[in-house]
């Protein structure tokens, strides 16, 4: 049984990482820390799960674990670690942070901390599998660069980026997190449409990063448009660039790509957003137009762009079924 610590469980990632875990075989929670709820039942935050759980939010910290979950703040890993040195002095044991903190290779040698953040691996199985299942810290992508990069990474494995790639994605309202904000509030977001972040998103050094490991020497631009979209949960990401081949060609160099992930899926017919949400899935769909190819790429922000993904690698990490405890079904209607 893997040993569970989780930091930051009050929040949507860390929540959603308890509505797996505790139906995990092969897993059990040690503890759940929320500074600000200690004492408190898990079910008083996450209401889903009274009758599910006894779980308490735990203050303390306790080494007996397997595996640490970082379910905080992009910043606040790092702090964490930095703020508890004795905690993670000699630790045995593995991490898989959340944050974005330790994601890009170059901003890691700057770190000084308890840990050696080198060792850190960009968690995304469907790039570099072998090493993930290596590691003993885990960088967890991000929602919108999880949702992206599956969608361009077969093109870059055949060096086919041979022009700039333009992306328009719409992302759910959890995605923004669970403090409250003037762009997250119901009375805003709510029958409401906006952009954000245009050609600056943080997500795009990440993108780039494991775009240049399928195609050395890539140096075209990612032209990224977010949205915020008036739903809760699920991203929607629509790609385009210059494309030589034939769609049956394109067809085959993802399904190829694909053979051996059963979290990403290729599909012929034009998809819906309903058909990821709930589901650690992420659906791919083209299109070819005139010297264009159109690529659809949508996933559930929370799952396969967060706490999913924590626990797809985390079954690997241990040498288990990559899909253990994830096999979720999406709602039909």
């Amino acid at each position: 049984m893997i040993k569970v610590g989780i930091i930051g469980s009050a929040g949507y990632t860390g929540g959603e990482l308890i509505r797996l875990l505790v139906f995990h075989p092969e897993a059990s929670i040690v503890f759940a820390h929320s500074n600000s709820n200690a004492g408190n039942p898990v079910s008083q935050v996450h209401t889903d799960l009274l009758g599910v759980t006894d779980l308490k939010f735990s203050e303390s910290l306790s080494k007996e674990i397997d595996v640490l979950f970082l379910c905080v703040g992009h910043g606040d890993a790092a702090k964490f670690i930095e703020g508890n040195v004795d905690y993670f002095k000699d630790s045995k044991f593995k991490i898989i942070d959340l944050s974005q903190d330790f994601r890009l290779t170059e901003k890691n040698k700057t770190y000084n901390l308890t840990l050696n953040t080198q060792n850190f691996i960009y968690g995304l199985a469907e790039l570099q599998k072998g090493k993930i299942k290596k590691a003993q810290y885990i960088a967890n992508p991000g929602c919108f660069a999880t949702c992206i990069q599956l969608g361009i990474y077969p093109l870059a494995a055949k060096g086919l980026i041979k022009d700039e790639i333009h992306v328009s994605g719409i992302t759910g309202s959890t995605g923004a997190g669970q403090s409250l904000s003037s762009t997250s509030h119901f009375s805003w977001r709510n029958n409401n449409f906006s952009i954000y972040k245009a050609f600056t998103h943080q997500h795009l050094k990440e993108i780039t990063q494991s775009l240049k490991q399928l195609q050395p020497g890539l140096d075209k631009a990612i032209n990224f448009i977010p949205f915020r979209g008036d739903f809760t949960r699920g991203i929607y990401a629509t790609i385009y660039t210059k494309y030589d081949g034939t769609i049956e060609e394109a067809y085959k160099i993802y399904e190829d790509y694909y053979a051996g992930h059963p979290f990403t899926h290729i599909s012929k017919v034009n998809p819906d957003l309903k058909q990821v949400v709930n589901t650690n899935n992420t659906i791919i769909y083209l299109e070819k137009h005139d010297n264009k190819l159109l690529i659809v790429s949508m996933n559930d922000n929370l799952l396969k762009g967060a706490s999913g993904q924590a626990v797809q690698n985390m079954n690997l990490m241990f040498g288990l079924d990559e899909t253990m405890g994830l096999r979720l079904k999406a709602a039909s209607f």
